[in-house]
């Protein structure tokens, strides 16, 4: 049963990496899932969290880019909550 909240670590990933493992991320996503937390680091993480926001901006899975808790993490969101 898929989770409405999935965190995915990509702490020391190359971008065509961690493209990879988000869209398959996504394409597991279910009707449930409202959200995927990307966790990609503060200080070495900020080229992901760019190529987060250049790649997935315009996926139809996607309905927004939020910054996560802390600087971290970005949260697509699939799904709202309300």
């Amino acid at each position: 049963m898929p989770t409405p909240f999935i965190k995915i670590d990509l702490h020391g990933l190359r971008q065509e990496e961690a493209i990879k493992v988000i869209d398959k991320a996504l394409a597991a996503a279910g009707p449930t899932t409202y959200q995927l937390q990307l966790v990609h680091g503060f200080n070495r993480g900020t080229s992901l969290r760019s190529m987060i926001y250049d790649m997935y901006r315009y996926e139809p899975k996607v309905k927004r880019i939020i910054p996560g808790d802390n600087p971290g993490i970005t949260v697509l969101v699939l799904k709202e909550l309300y």
